[in-house]
């Protein structure tokens, strides 16, 4: 039997997808034709695929076993047709979409922007901002590169790690916690809370550091975004942790104060992620050497240790 292996390119689309028209739409062809493309696999493998249940369509049994299978089975079969010559930056015309945090696209989009503006004048950048919920932009292609806090779940996404911050508290100038005296787990949290979540979270890890101290804190509101958090901090005594990378902008031109986090938490991470298909583009590969050195400058030396409290005075005869 002879073997075509755009039916494995159809095969991988709708496993990933789940349906013929989402199929379609990756592949660019038109939904007959994707139609036609599942039933020839049918008839290959002698199973159904994907079996229609109400209005959505659900892979057989047959389908979720070989569809890590396929997946490894396409990716070599476009390593060892993909060209091997070398990349012209000078004359490539590309566009690339970034999904990445609106932080590091305020800290670290400047100095990727400069660079592939400097090597390769013909190609561009989306930037675009983070859904509230999780999609499958990466895997149908839809963006090529997405650096967050998060690494990837799924088996056909690339992530490295590419950086880390530590959390810091960030509050207006003036604020109680940011004069005399030590700021302690106990001060921080007595004070009100805002908290920085696309999904409207009111609680994270601090909440979790806390109560392993037997403490916890109120947080009086969540914010979708950074830039929302510094204005509501900025004209109020509302106290904000975030890594420090991300507040360096706010600390100069907003007038905030970062203050080391008087709690025991890991260092925020920062993953690159992209999809397998781009392992061996090499246009894609050189974008992920460009923003894995752009989002480097994210790390940060961690913020000076919390002074532990004043000793108490020495006995006078112990001076002696």
């Amino acid at each position: 039997m002879q073997l075509d292996l755009n039916l494995l390119t159809a095969l991988d689309a709708l496993l990933e997808e789940g349906s013929v028209a989402g199929a379609a739409a990756r592949l660019h062809v038109t939904a007959p034709a994707m139609s036609r493309s599942l039933g020839r696999i049918r008839r290959t493998t002698g199973d159904q695929i994907l079996v229609r249940t109400g209005r959505t369509m659900t892979p057989t049994p047959y389908a979720i076993a070989v569809r890590a299978q396929v997946h490894e089975l396409l990716h070599q079969v476009q390593g060892v047709l993909a060209p091997s010559r070398e990349l012209d930056l000078e004359t490539l015309e590309r566009t690339f979409t970034l999904r990445w945090h609106e932080s590091l696209v305020a800290l670290s989009g400047p100095a990727l922007l400069a660079a592939v503006r400097g090597q390769a004048p013909g190609v561009r950048l989306r930037f675009i901002a983070e859904s509230s919920v999780d999609t499958a932009e990466l895997r149908r292609g839809e963006v090529d590169l997405e650096a967050n806090a998060n690494p990837p779940s799924a088996p056909d996404i690339r992530g490295e790690r590419a950086g880390e911050t530590r959390l810091v508290l960030v509050v207006r100038r003036g604020h109680p916690l940011a004069g005399d005296g030590t700021l302690t787990a106990e001060r921080y949290a007595a004070a009100e809370h805002v908290t920085v979540s696309r999904r409207g979270n009111l609680d994270n890890a601090v909440d979790e550091a806390l109560a392993r101290l037997g403490l916890s804190r109120r947080v009086v509101a969540s914010a979708p975004t950074e830039a929302a958090a510094f204005a509501f901090a900025r004209d109020s005594d509302l106290v904000i942790s975030l890594p420090e990378a991300t507040t360096r902008s706010a600390v100069t031109d907003l007038g905030l104060a970062a203050l080391p986090l008087p709690l025991e938490l890991p260092s925020a991470p920062v993953y690159l992620s992209w999809h397998q298909r781009y392992d061996t583009d090499h246009a894609h590969a050189w974008l992920r050497g460009l923003a894995r050195t752009a989002l480097a400058s994210v790390a940060a030396p961690a913020p000076a240790p919390v002074p532990g409290p004043e000793p108490p005075p020495s006995d006078e005869r112990e001076s002696r």
